[in-house]
């Protein structure tokens, strides 16, 4: 009996990482995805309005987003799915000198879930965000054409138009540049998270053992929240500063 509810978690556990390997790819693919369109938006810009290829490609890339997201969803609720039967079984193990193991397990894989989908949400809504933006600039720019074409009256009017779309499609791509940029560190920062989560779960089980380890990762772990906060206020301020710099 109990190699079968052994077993039982062993397999459950076999799922949840299958499917949270399923999800870290999803979710890469997704944010390139995101990255993609915006650049592609970009290029359409400087084409001529008469030219369909801009409208085909966005209907693509959004019916690709669209299909993304589902997947990415049901990945997210099959997950859920298999972390609440892992804490049916803790809650029903009945064996006292495995509980602490089997719920640090667990806590594990709910963080990773919610990791997951808050960087799902993010994405998306940058994604929203994005082709709301660009849907913007289309009309706008559909705008700038059908003037161009009028009756040639006020130039120079005309003239100071075209310039200020000028400066701020230069302002659209430096801010493109800054989230690509920051896209990337997230990317390699998430890579670094899971190493980190590795290291420190060894570190805990070491510090239960040994109260002078506990004593020692306590103090490391106070001064990774301190550079944690020093690092995130330098990446706000510069954040700040390329906005100020790109809308000036």
């Amino acid at each position: 009996m109990a190699a079968g509810t052994s077993n039982y978690w062993e397999d459950l556990r076999k799922q949840a990482r299958q499917l949270e390997n399923e999800l870290d790819l999803k979710l890469v693919s997704f944010s390139k995805l995101c990255t993609s369109y915006s650049h592609s938006s970009t290029r359409d810009g400087r084409r001529d309005s008469s030219d369909t290829t801009p409208l085909l490609n966005g209907s693509s890339q959004d019916r690709m987003f669209e299909t993304m997201a589902i997947e990415i969803e049901q990945l997210l609720a099959r997950l859920t799915g298999v972390n609440d039967k892992m804490a049916e079984y803790t809650n029903s193990a009945g064996v006292p000198s495995l509980n602490a193991a089997l719920m640090h397990t667990l806590q594990r894989h709910r963080d990773i879930l919610q990791d997951y989908t808050h960087e799902f949400h993010k994405t998306k809504a940058n994604f929203m965000a994005i082709r709301e933006r660009e849907n913007l600039m289309g009309s706008v720019r559909k705008d700038i054409e059908s003037y161009k074409s009028g009756s040639g009256v006020n130039n120079r009017r005309t003239e100071l138009f075209l310039k200020e779309h000028d400066h701020l499609r230069n302002s659209d791509r430096l801010i493109e540049e800054t989230i690509s940029i920051a896209m990337a560190t997230k990317e390699n920062m998430t890579s670094q998270r899971g190493m980190l989560k590795s290291i420190q779960s060894k570190m805990n089980t070491l510090a239960n053992r040994f109260p002078a380890v506990n004593s020692l990762i306590q103090r490391i772990n106070l001064r990774k929240r301190r550079d944690s906060l020093i690092l995130g206020g330098v990446i706000g301020v510069c954040t700040i500063l390329l906005l100020l710099y790109a809308f000036h």
